[in-house]
């Protein structure tokens, strides 16, 4: 299934405040990637009530993220489901507003919280994996020299490559979780000293 394929939903200032809450990223999250489920079931997998996850799917429905999936419910369970495939934020919609600073802060944090969450996961089942995984699977981190331009150009066409693989799965995939991001970050060279240890 290519990009062209997939619904997107790019955050706006209301629904980047209905998002801006973890539990509700995670429960966002998880419909997205495992399908729909019920509260009582997505509960179990975040560790709360089904009162809880009930009323903060009733906020995501609220802002239009998540609907009920009438092929699934019935009188007795609700079943909900992702309103799109995923979810983009463009940070440079919300940074400059005042009243968004708190939700685009709490959405980036928590974006970066469980990327490393799933880092950390697959480390931790490293044994699991290892036989099918060994040599496949990786963990890289590069720094270049580039412009914001450059930059930007890479990212395209990391994201093509991506792309290219993208399809529904078939018997004998696993779920696997790629990374890509870019950012600039603050040099701080050593300046060099005189014998004196004057800069």
């Amino acid at each position: 299934m290519s990009s062209a394929d997939r619904t997107e939903r790019i955050l706006d200032a209301r629904t980047l405040r209905a998002l801006a809450h973890p539990l509700r990223m995670q429960l966002l999250d998880l419909l997205e990637q495992d399908g729909p489920a019920t509260a009582t079931g997505l509960g179990k997998r975040v560790g709360e009530s089904s009162g809880t996850t009930s009323w903060h799917l009733r906020r995501l429905a609220d802002a239009g993220l998540v609907a009920e999936d009438p092929d699934r419910g019935s009188k007795r369970e609700r079943w909900w489901k992702a309103a799109q495939d995923y979810t983009t934020i463009r940070t440079g919609d919300f940074v400059r507003d005042p009243e968004l600073a708190g939700p685009i802060s709490t959405v980036l944090h928590q974006l970066v919280e469980k990327r490393y969450q799933e880092e950390a996961q697959f480390v931790a089942e490293l044994p699991r994996w290892h036989d099918r995984w060994a040599e496949k699977a990786t963990l890289t981190s590069e720094h270049l020299s580039l412009t914001p331009d450059e930059t930007r150009r890479m990212t395209d066409e990391i994201t093509a490559v991506v792309d290219r693989y993208r399809r529904r799965s078939r018997p004998g995939d696993d779920a696997v979780v790629t990374h890509w991001a870019a950012f600039p970050r603050t040099a701080r060279p050593e300046e060099p000293t005189d014998a004196l240890g004057t800069p």
